[in-house]
């Protein structure tokens, strides 16, 4: 409603004074405090930030979009001479073509805002992970994912799902393409005493998938794992290793899927950090 207000004013040449960067300040500091209040001078500073950052981005997506439509011809018909020697340039957007880019501009940005703030979320949820079995360790990037319950059926022990790759070094050469096919019930029924030292560890984990019935998951039992997200770490040693044989993450952001039940507040240590502590001086 106030800018409404401050555009009729273009039609009252008396009032020009109001075309002043202190009046036009002044205009967007009132249209905030109405529409979102003041609370404090921190959240008011960055929602003025955030009101100048979108609409400076809808006004040059706009014109730089009405360049790259223009030819060059169009261009050099708009720019003129001033009797002083200046240079200057006519402007021309018609009102649909402004009111359908801002519409597409802000739409943009929208999209790449959400987006920003999906992956910062995500970000809170990952940490590393640090696998322990038999003296070797191997270590990743994992995604807590609270809406995990893949556990053991008959002991209960929570499944840490990671990628089959991080192990090659320890896995059988053809072991990798027959997880990534399925079916690792055939592949334990097939595998000979020699052909996998950490043979006594394995598992069959039985699990629902989102497109097909009951299936099993090959899983592995580790001496412990180790988690840190933020300024808690984690250690589980009731934990299976379930290995998947494609990739966890498109983007290859994380690679292995954190079980809830292993960053418990038991299983869990705090680290903070804490300021230096200043000498004083007792007068006696």
């Amino acid at each position: 409603m106030v800018g409404a207000l401050y555009v009729v004013m273009m039609f009252l040449p008396e009032l020009s004074f109001m075309y002043t960067f202190i009046i036009k300040f002044a205009l967007s500091l009132l249209m905030l405090w109405i529409a979102f209040g003041f609370g404090s001078l921190q959240n008011y500073i960055r929602n003025m930030g955030a009101f100048y950052i979108i609409n400076f981005a809808a006004a040059g997506g706009i014109i730089g979009i009405h360049y790259l439509l223009q030819n060059t011809g169009e261009i050099f018909n708009g720019i003129w001479f001033t009797a002083s020697g200046g240079l200057s340039f006519e402007l021309k957007i018609g009102f649909w073509f402004t009111f359908i880019m801002c519409f597409a501009v802000l739409l943009w940005f929208k999209f790449v805002y959400s987006t920003r703030r999906k992956l910062e979320n995500r970000q809170e949820y990952m940490g590393e992970v640090i696998v322990t079995i038999g003296g070797y360790d191997v270590s990743c990037t994992g995604l807590l994912d609270t809406g995990n319950q893949l556990a053991d059926p008959l002991t209960r022990t929570p499944v840490m799902v990671m990628e089959a790759a991080l192990w090659k070094e320890k896995l059988p050469a053809s072991w990798l393409e027959r997880l990534s096919g399925g079916e690792p019930d055939k592949l334990l029924l097939e595998m000979n005493d020699a052909d996998f030292e950490w043979r006594d560890r394995l598992r069959l984990v039985p699990y629902r998938g989102v497109n097909r019935g009951s299936a099993f998951m090959l899983a592995i039992k580790p001496d412990a794992v180790e988690i840190r997200i933020g300024n808690q770490t984690s250690r589980a040693v009731k934990v299976l290793i379930g290995l998947d044989g494609g990739n966890l993450s498109g983007d290859r952001s994380y690679q292995a899927i954190i079980h809830p039940d292993l960053v418990q507040e038991e299983n869990s240590v705090k680290t903070e950090t804490k300021p230096p502590v200043t000498p004083t001086s007792i007068g006696l």
